[in-house]
């Protein structure tokens, strides 16, 4: 009587929700049916885990009764809807085709006059003097006009000054261009995360952009003059007094003055890239690693590729640019460590010797745009690789 009392017990409590969640009616009819067996009380969780049980053994014998053919088939079909493609659209007729073309002329006919004047200064003053250096590097002189074919750039190729020009260049490109990426880029990384004073730093910084070069390269000839304020800094310190501008510390002057000047407005490009980064990236990546090291090269750098592929080629071209203030700071012949080719083809040009300067401005060209193409090809692969 006991017992059986206690089985009503527990079947109204299934029934009522006690101790239990809303259950099914074949789930009902199994707890009921363990409920009328007078060995042992029934609860609702032991009842739900018979029925669970059974419907999963039902399962596994029905997988067991199906033939290999059976199965086989079913993975076929599921191949089949994977790789069944939504049919092509129709193939326009010739009408159509002529129709979409008329269209798409007239809607270039009608931009043409916007383009026309900056067309027509970009051949007026880049492609017609271009061509017209590339004819001058082929002739023996601008009179005779007599084809001479490669000769006149085998001759810059032998000329010492040339060789020399060259070779500074080059050193002062490969140190000045990589010193104002990672300068620039280590500022940026200060300056984002948010220290004290960062918009005055931000204005310092980029102070050098709204002065003068003349007033810049004052400013240096009495800092590096022979008697300036670093000569007697250094004869302060035990030092003898050092002609900055007419020894082999001349570059490392141009090289100060190069990063003074640019060093602000490559900082406020990686700033903005490192702040357009997204940052549920970010986010998942400090859930796998806490080093800071391991994020800025698995995640930062890559999302920073094109900011570092436009920072080098304008610092390139900006290093080949300090012609100027080099040219402000010493004249036409400087000491050798400091002549660049862009003293070369002055002093070219003023000689009048047209066939040198046009092809030592050919062979320039062609360098900077082996660079540059170089450049494009391993930002594109890394681009790739962030992409995968």
């Amino acid at each position: 009587m006991g017992k059986k009392k206690k089985q009503e017990i527990n079947l109204q409590d299934v029934y009522s929700g006690n101790g239990a969640e809303e259950i099914s009616g074949a789930q009902t009819d199994a707890v009921e049916e363990a409920a009328a067996k007078p060995e042992a009380p029934v609860t609702a969780a032991a009842a739900l885990a018979n029925f669970t049980a059974e419907k999963e053994a039902a399962k596994a014998d029905a997988a067991l009764e199906e033939t290999p053919e059976e199965t086989t088939a079913k993975k076929g079909k599921k191949k089949r809807a994977k790789k069944e493609k939504p049919p092509k659209p129709p193939k326009p007729s010739k009408e159509q085709l002529k129709s979409y073309h008329k269209r798409r002329l007239k809607n270039n006919l009608r931009v043409l006059p916007f383009l026309i004047p900056s067309l027509a200064g970009v051949i007026l003053f880049y492609l017609a003097p271009f061509a017209v250096v590339i004819f001058y590097a082929f002739v023996d002189n601008p009179i005779t006009k007599n084809f001479v074919g490669f000769q006149n750039i085998v001759n810059v190729f032998k000329n010492a000054s040339f060789r020399e020009a060259s070779l500074n260049t080059l050193r002062f490109s490969v140190i000045a261009v990589p010193s104002a990426l990672v300068i620039a880029l280590l500022l940026a990384i200060m300056l984002d995360h948010k220290i004290p004073l960062a918009s005055e730093f931000r204005t310092s910084y980029l102070s050098p952009m709204v002065v003068p070069v003349a007033s810049v390269v004052l400013v240096f000839q009495v800092l590096f003059d022979f008697n300036g304020v670093a000569s007697e800094m250094v004869q302060f310190f035990g030092g003898e007094k050092i002609d900055w501008m007419k020894s082999n510390w001349g570059p490392v002057v141009v090289l100060i003055l190069f990063l003074w000047k640019n060093l602000g407005y490559n900082m406020i490009l990686f700033l903005g890239a490192l702040g357009n980064i997204p940052k549920d990236a970010l986010e998942v990546a400090y859930l796998d690693t806490n080093s800071s090291w391991t994020i800025f090269w698995k995640i930062k750098i890559h999302y920073l590729s094109p900011t570092l592929l436009f920072v080098t080629i304008i610092s390139l071209i900006n290093s080949f640019k300090t012609f100027r203030e080099v040219y402000l700071l010493t004249g036409s012949y400087p000491f050798h460590t400091m002549y660049i080719l862009q003293h070369y083809m002055n002093n070219m040009f003023d000689s009048m010797d047209y066939q040198k300067l046009s092809s030592a401005a050919i062979l320039m060209s062609i360098v900077m745009t082996a660079i540059i193409l170089g450049l494009y090809i391993a930002e594109n692969r890394f681009g790739r690789d962030m992409e995968e």
